[in-house]
C-alpha cells in the first residue's frame, strides 16, 4: 500500500494529498486540482509575499507595524487577540496566535508597497510559481487552492528560487525564544516555538505533524482541514487538502499520515 492510500480511510468526502522530495512529486492520491479552501495555511503565502517585500526593501522586520512591529506579527507575538483589535499583552511577552495579526501585517504591506495587499501576493507568489488555481481573500485564512498549486509553493520551501535562502532560514528560525502559548486545537506549548510565519514543530507535543517529524519540520494547518509541511532533514513535503473541518479526526488521522509518509520517502 502506499502511503497517502491512508486517506481513502478518513472521515471525509475528499481529500488530496501530494509528497514532494527534492526531485518533484512522488506520490499523489485523490483529485489533486479540486480547489480547497485553505483557512490558516494562507498565511504562509502571506508570509511569503512579506518575506519577498522584505528582500525588496519595502519593509523591514523591525520596523513599527500595529502596536508592534512587522516581526512580531508575523511571529504571533504581537500581542493582539485572536480575533479581537485588542492587545493582550506587551510585544515579545507571550505567543498569542491572532489572525486578526495578519489583517494589521496585510494592511502594513499593503501601505509599504503600493498595491493592495491581495494584489501584491498574487503578484510576488502565485504568478511566479504558476500558482494558476490559487485565488486570495483575507490575508489570514481565506485563500483557495487545490493540492497540486500547494506542491508548488512546497517546492519552492524545500528549494527556494524567490528568495535567497538565507531569508527563508530566518523565516524558519525560532523567533523570540522560550516564549510559551496555545497551539490552536492541542493546547498550551512551552515554549511554543514559532518562526516567521511558519509554526516550528520543534519538540512540540501533542502536535498535528508525525512523531517521525524532526524538529526542524515547518509550515501551518488550517481549520478547513488543511495542512502544508516541509521536514528539511528528508527533505521532503507534505501537502493535504480536505472538505471536512479539523477536529479529533484530524489530530489521529495526521500524524499516522504524516510517519508513513516519512517512513517511505524520507531519504
Amino acid at each position: 500500500m502506499s502511503a497517502l492510500e491512508l486517506i481513502d480511510r478518513w472521515p471525509v468526502d475528499h481529500a488530496a494529498a501530494v509528497v514532494i522530495t527534492a526531485e518533484g512529486i512522488v506520490e499523489t492520491r485523490g483529485d489533486i486540482h479540486r480547489p480547497y479552501p485553505l483557512a490558516s495555511v494562507t498565511k504562509l503565502l502571506t508570509t511569503y509575499a512579506t518575506l519577498v517585500a522584505l528582500e525588496e526593501g519595502a519593509v523591514t522586520l523591525d520596523e513599527p507595524a500595529g502596536p508592534a512591529t512587522v516581526r512580531h506579527l508575523l511571529a504571533h507575538a504581537s500581542g493582539i487577540a485572536f480575533e479581537e483589535r485588542r492587545t493582550l499583552a506587551p510585544p515579545g511577552r507571550r505567543r498569542i496566535y491572532s489572525n486578526v495579526g495578519f489583517d494589521v501585517l496585510g494592511e502594513h504591506l499593503g501601505a509599504a508597497t503600493g498595491l493592495d495587499p491581495a494584489v501584491y501576493i498574487a503578484q510576488a507568489v502565485f504568478q511566479p510559481l504558476a500558482m494558476t488555481a490559487t485565488v486570495g481573500g483575507s490575508l489570514a485564512k481565506a485563500a483557495i487552492g487545490c493540492a497540486v498549486d500547494m506542491a508548488k509553493f512546497a517546492a519552492e520551501l524545500m528549494q527556494p528560487t524567490l528568495l535567497d535562502r538565507s531569508t527563508l532560514t530566518t523565516a524558519t528560525t525560532v523567533q523570540f525564544p522560550g516564549i510559551d502559548g496555545v497551539l490552536p486545537g492541542f493546547g498550551r506549548q512551552s515554549p511554543n516555538d514559532w518562526g516567521l510565519g511558519f509554526e516550528l514543530r520543534s519538540r512540540k507535543s501533542p502536535h498535528w505533524t508525525g512523531s517521525r517529524n524532526s524538529p526542524s519540520t515547518f509550515g501551518h494547518f488550517g481549520r478547513s482541514g488543511t495542512f502544508v509541511w516541509v521536514d528539511p532533514t528528508g527533505p521532503l513535503a507534505l501537502v493535504c487538502l480536505t472538505d471536512r473541518a479539523f477536529d479529533d479526526w484530524a489530530k489521529a488521522a495526521w500524524p499516522t499520515l504524516s510517519d508513513a509518509v516519512l517512513d517511505r520517502w524520507r531519504q
